[in-house]
């Protein structure tokens, strides 16, 4: 039994990084991944926050939903109350580093109102509470999502700060090379379906 749960928990955790990612498939937390990008280190620290978040956010709301939502019958009021609780944990988040490491908080600050507008929480915390069976996959899968989600902003990162350093032709800069390198990442992850 141990054996089946831990095979169930690797398979949830490798299908959502790689197989249905939440920016390659479900096209959620796009904005985020081209303003965070532009330097590595903000992408490291939006990477680090997001994950923190949709961890934390994907827990939260199962509780929500299954001791508060479900049992009071008001589930019609799931997106405020977790567009609510979001915030509050964004909110919460920046307040624990700008008390604790304000040197850190000076540096990235832009990543806050990044990840509070980051539709990929909240589109994860819904898909979550559509699939989640227990409290244990609820995490899992918001830890997953935020992992595939780190994981190709940093790619997207690296490849963009490796294009500074390289000759590209007037008509690619900016917006332009970002769609074209975003396309590519998204048709490699796209080979991990045939795997799902």
């Amino acid at each position: 039994k141990l054996l089946r749960r831990v095979s169930e928990a690797i398979t949830i955790l490798l299908t959502t990084i790689f197989v249905n990612n939440i920016v390659t498939i479900q096209f959620l937390g796009l904005c985020p991944l081209f303003a965070a990008s532009r330097k590595f280190d903000t992408a490291i620290a939006m990477a680090v926050a997001t994950t923190f978040l949709l961890t934390l956010a994907s827990a939260a709301s199962y509780i929500v939903e299954t001791y508060v939502l479900h049992p009071l019958d008001l589930q019609y009021l799931r997106i405020i109350a977790f567009v609510i609780l979001i915030l509050l944990l964004v909110r919460s988040l920046e307040d624990i580093i700008r008390a604790t490491q304000p040197r850190l908080y000076a540096k990235h600050k832009v990543i806050i109102p990044l990840i509070s507008t980051n539709c990929a929480l909240l589109g994860v915390v819904l898909i979550n509470i559509s699939e989640a069976q227990s409290f244990l996959h609820s995490i899992l899968f918001g830890f997953s999502a935020a992992i595939g989600f780190s994981l190709l902003l940093i790619i997207f990162a690296a490849i963009l700060e490796q294009q500074r350093e390289t000759a590209i032709p007037t008509i690619f800069l900016l917006s332009s090379i970002n769609m074209i390198t975003a396309g590519l990442i998204s048709l490699a992850f796209m080979g991990f379906v045939g795997m799902g």
